[in-house]
């Protein structure tokens, strides 16, 4: 009752190809296939793009001074040592 079945789009294929015969049809169909893939070729033309401008970009700015390739200091550097707590035999 809300939808279309199988009956009814079966009815609308064949009035479609009655009202455009099927070479026509094919056709039309190829044309649609053809500006699918212009579609995606362009879409990634505009990624090479972008892709090939942050490269660009990356290369004209400046290194900074910390390499990443160079080690991370992890050291503690306090200005006065950790005492470890007193232990229980100690505090008595």
């Amino acid at each position: 009752m809300g939808g279309f079945s199988i009956w009814h789009i079966l009815i609308f294929a064949i009035i479609l190809l009655l009202l455009f015969g099927g070479n026509r049809f094919s056709s039309m169909m190829g044309d649609v296939a053809k500006g699918l893939k212009s579609f995606k070729q362009g879409m990634s033309d505009d990624e090479d793009d972008a892709r090939k401008r942050f490269d660009e970009k990356r290369r004209a700015e400046p290194r900074s001074i910390g390499r990443q390739d160079d080690p991370i200091d992890v050291t503690p550097r306090s200005a006065d040592p950790v005492t470890p707590p007193p232990k229980d035999d100690e505090a008595s």
